[in-house]
């Protein structure tokens, strides 16, 4: 039975048009609190959001519908993702929600949802949660209305835990570092988590409007993060996307470093130490084939999941691996947090670079990539994947790239977009096949 709501991750679209509207988020929350009230005690949900102008009026709607079913609502305000997931556990909620689009422009926006145990839904408690919107709502008697509070320290909470998953003897007095909080959920915690370990801190994009969220700004933007490396003279520059939960990194010489190198670095940095679970890490189908081949070469293994990283941490916990993630720079170390958790992913590079005391631009670069392409296809409607043009436009370019490249075409499960990459050793190859394969989506 495929999802009619949820997505990769979780439920997402323009603010104000179906399905994100106040009178759905209201029924999010009645649907999913009355499927997660088990047990006879006082239920409870723990409600973050990120800078969206739209959060307040969805926060608003949320409580409305958990408090009608009969649940408590803590409010905890802007956080990144990763502190719900951790709130909602520590406080022994019976449910954790953000509210966020993640790394999409303000005028969209989303409801993430985490269990009791602080990981993302599962596919079958997203269905039940589905099919309870297509019901009328379980509503309690009026003595039964549930209570909601605003706690304040919630930031401070989420910097004392993301401080402690940074190694007791190494400190980051002597660094500069340039920080870019997207102008979204991490705006107020990422700059005071780094300057209190010690670093000179250079923070940009923390002057959230509720509409300056991921504009031109934060890991899906990094231009002007690498410049400002450069101008500094830092040693290091760090991107976050709206919701703090994916992390890229910039060296010293203003070069980006993405979710691959990331993971490579952790990887081998654990492996040395014994903490390395698992042998290895799990990737997606996107990771490029440069980090396998690097892997292979130091004895370990990468184990591929679908795209999103949920799938990711799927794959992490029936094999028994503590990393984890997406090229895109969701890093997921489980050892610390349930979920991707982009200060804490830099944190554990800091670490690396405190330790090895070299520049970032030599400690990042872990593995030469091979030639990849990743482009977007933006379509209106229809199934552009299922046409025949589409069809034998990808099997030539399979046929081209056989034993010498990958391709990977995939519907995204957060946007109207048909993403197509390939990669291999011809980089002039790659290019070519990507361009025919998307001039055969954008003529369907």
């Amino acid at each position: 039975m495929g999802r009619k709501f949820f997505g990769t991750d979780g439920i997402r679209g323009r603010t104000n048009q179906h399905p994100m509207t106040a009178e759905m988020a209201q029924r999010v929350g009645q649907a999913a609190g009355a499927h997660f009230q088990r047990g006879d005690h006082r239920h409870r949900v723990v409600i973050g959001k990120d800078t969206r102008l739209s959060g307040y009026m969805m926060e608003t709607a949320l409580i409305s519908g958990f408090t009608s079913v009969g649940m408590d609502v803590v409010m905890v305000g802007p956080v990144p993702t990763p502190a719900v997931a951790l709130l909602a556990r520590s406080m022994r909620a019976d449910l954790g929600v953000m509210i966020s689009a993640s790394h999409n422009p303000y005028y969209d926006n989303g409801i993430k949802l985490f269990g009791p145990d602080g990981y993302k839904l599962s596919d079958d408690d997203e269905l039940a949660i589905e099919a309870l919107l297509e019901e009328a709502p379980k509503l309690v008697d009026a003595s039964a209305i549930g209570r909601s509070r605003k706690i304040e320290d919630a930031r401070g909470r989420y910097i004392h835990f993301a401080k402690s998953t940074f190694p007791e003897e190494l400190r980051l007095d002597g660094l500069k570092i340039v920080v870019d909080c997207a102008n979204g959920a991490a705006y107020q915690v990422a700059p005071s988590a780094l300057w209190e370990l010690g670093a000179d801190v250079i923070a940009m994009g923390v002057t959230p409007d509720g509409t300056n969220i991921n504009d031109g700004c934060g890991s899906t933007a990094p231009a002007a993060l690498q410049a400002r490396v450069v101008a500094e003279g830092a040693d290091l520059g760090i991107a976050l996307d709206g919701d703090a939960d994916r992390v890229i990194i910039v060296d010293e010489n203003g070069k980006l470093v993405d979710g691959d190198q990331l993971m490579a670095v952790i990887a081998l940095s654990w492996a040395k130490r014994g903490l390395l679970e698992g042998n290895g890490i799990v990737a997606t189908i996107m990771s490029n084939l440069g980090l396998e081949r690097f892997l292979q070469a130091n004895g370990l293994d990468l184990v591929r999941t679908a795209v999103g990283d949920r799938y990711v941490l799927e794959g992490m916990r029936a094999g028994g691996f503590n990393v984890g993630g997406e090229q895109s720079g969701h890093i997921i170390l489980s050892d610390y947090a349930t979920t991707g958790d982009g200060l804490v992913a830099a944190l554990q590079i800091l670490a690396c670079l405190v330790e090895e005391g070299r520049p970032a631009s030599e400690v990042l670069h872990a593995f030469d990539p091979l030639p990849q392409l990743l482009k977007n296809v933006r379509f209106g409607g229809g199934a552009p994947l299922e046409t025949e043009a589409v069809k034998a436009a990808i099997a030539e370019a399979e046929k081209r790239l056989n034993n010498v490249g990958r391709l990977v075409i995939r519907k995204s499960g957060t946007e109207p977009l048909i993403r197509v990459m390939a990669e291999g050793e011809d980089e002039k190859l790659v290019e070519d096949v990507v361009d025919s394969i998307c001039e055969a989506v954008k003529a369907a």
